[in-house]
């Protein structure tokens, strides 16, 4: 082998080393950067009539597991799910106390009518004192009051997931379009026969994103393009190409959606363009029960289906409560105007009982004349002890089943039910919706934990191949600066040879 040969040689080491050096720092700068994949340097043995010549540069490659990649970014749309839901809710039930029997709890909404229920026993006593006649009043506004409240913040909740909507939306497209417009360049750089790489890195970011805001199916093909589907098979476009053939990221494309106010009148789909809330478009068709999973998927069944059924079973409870007390003669609770409204919850108040738990007070009357309290009582027909008898109770004064409160077609719709029976106590009745609703938050907090676990696990698999370890590029750059020292040394010996042999020549 040649002077010539051993500089070539050794000049190709260098270049592989810079090679190796630019990866490695590329690495460690993207350690932390959100669905970033370890990306390899390799090289090939270069071999010229049966000899070696040295090393190339090859193609770069990422170092990932296909299918536990498909599977991490399936978690990251439960966890971010999850995330979402639990989030929503848990402001919900922060505000209703514990049924449990040994929270020592006082601020539950059977806490509240068992209150009720206790000023109206020490009522039946001392029906002329205004003392108790003002605690029976102070327990049915904090009753009232905590049903403004808890239906206000459902409804505060709604706006906020349509409020999301809009949100993930806008960086759903920001993603797809960005995958579209990488996915471009990486066809045009495979076509050439150049690396990839760190633009499918790029796109491989995107789509993490992508993940968390909206369950999705992914292939690659083999030009290089990417396509990207929903869960159950709507492909989502990402090719951009409206404002001229070259692809462009944008926040409004491909699909489309409005923001809203939102109010116990509206929901999606409604009924008629007054009360609809906006549906989520593609190519001017409706998707919006295609897009589950992410935080997306999350907003859409809050919106649409978890909180209006909260809100339903308040508006049956504060139903149930007033028109209990007005059958026995107390029409204590009221709308704002003064009424009871219908049992129908289809309908908006003060027609139908749709909104009731927002719209709920103590007559103005009874504010203003606590003694309407014990108005017309005698010895032979009481009506607080009727109330105490059968308003809080199960039966009616013929001794026939109380009748039952609202249950099933419920919601501005008609579509939604309690889950629970009608045919309970007051008390009861309020324990059961406490109950049900706590479940329903509880069950996507055990949901959250067993995703993220599971996501744990999977970043685990992943890691060995696909994640960034900065020890180990670290060590690799101390080895190629070994490895650049010894091809330099090469180098120079071979240049002080040429020196030698001209200076020998030249004498």
């Amino acid at each position: 082998m040649g002077l010539t040969d051993s500089l070539s040689i050794a000049v190709s080491g260098l270049q592989a080393v810079q090679y190796g050096m630019s990866t490695a720092s590329q690495n460690v700068a993207n350690a932390s950067t959100a669905g970033y994949i370890k990306e390899v340097a390799n090289v090939q043995s270069v071999v010229n009539d049966g000899t070696g010549g040295g090393v190339r540069r090859a193609t770069t490659s990422l170092a990932t597991n296909a299918h536990i990649q498909t599977a991490l970014y399936s978690q990251n749309s439960d966890v971010s799910q999850y995330t979402t839901t639990s989030n929503a809710l848990s402001v919900v039930t922060a505000l209703q106390g514990s049924t449990s029997a040994d929270s020592g709890s006082s601020g539950t909404l059977s806490d509240q009518l068992g209150n009720l229920q206790s000023a109206l026993i020490s009522l039946t006593s001392s029906a002329s004192s205004s003392t108790t006649q003002s605690t029976v009043l102070s327990a049915a506004n904090s009753f009232t009051q905590s049903l403004n409240t808890l239906a206000d913040t459902v409804q505060e909740q709604r706006q906020n997931a349509q409020d999301g909507v809009v949100s993930s939306v806008s960086d759903i497209n920001t993603n797809l379009t960005t995958i579209g417009s990488l996915s471009t360049k990486i066809m045009a750089l495979k076509g050439q026969g150049l690396d990839t790489a760190d633009i499918e890195n790029q796109r491989f970011t995107a789509l993490s994103s992508l993940s968390s805001e909206l369950g999705v199916s992914w292939k690659v093909s083999s030009n290089g393009d990417m396509s990207i589907t929903t869960q159950d098979g709507v492909t989502l476009p990402t090719h951009n190409t409206s404002s001229g053939s070259a692809d462009t990221i944008s926040s409004t494309w491909p699909l489309t959606t409005a923001s809203a106010q939102i109010s116990t009148s509206m929901s999606y789909p409604g009924n008629s363009d007054a009360n609809a809330i906006p549906a989520i478009t593609l190519n001017g068709k409706d998707i919006t029960g295609h897009l589950t999973g992410g935080s997306l998927g999350a907003d859409i069944t809050l919106r649409d289906t978890t909180l209006p059924t909260m809100q339903a079973q308040f508006d049956s409870l504060a139903y149930t409560v007033a028109s209990r007390f007005d059958a026995q003669g107390m029409s204590l609770f009221t709308t704002s105007s003064g009424n009871i409204p219908d049992a129908s919850q289809t309908s908006i108040v003060p027609q139908g009982s749709a909104g009731f738990a927002q719209n709920i007070q103590v007559s103005q009357s009874y504010q203003d004349d606590p003694s309407l309290l014990v108005s017309g009582e005698t010895a032979s027909s009481s009506v607080v002890q009727n109330i105490l008898s059968y308003a809080f109770g199960t039966t009616q004064s013929d001794g026939t089943g109380q009748v039952a409160a609202p249950t099933n077609n419920l919601g501005v719709m008609g579509k939604l039910s309690t889950g629970y029976s009608g045919s309970q106590s007051l008390v009861a009745l309020a324990t059961s919706l406490t109950a049900n609703q706590a479940a329903t938050a509880n069950n996507a907090s055990s949901s959250l934990s067993l995703a993220q676990t599971t996501q744990t696990n999977l970043s685990s698999s992943l890691a060995g191949t696909s994640t960034v370890s900065v020890d180990t590029e670290m060590a690799n750059i101390v080895t190629l600066q070994n490895a650049y020292s010894a091809n330099a040394k090469v180098i120079s010996s071979v240049q002080s040879m040429f020196t030698a042999l001209l200076n020998a020549v030249g004498s």
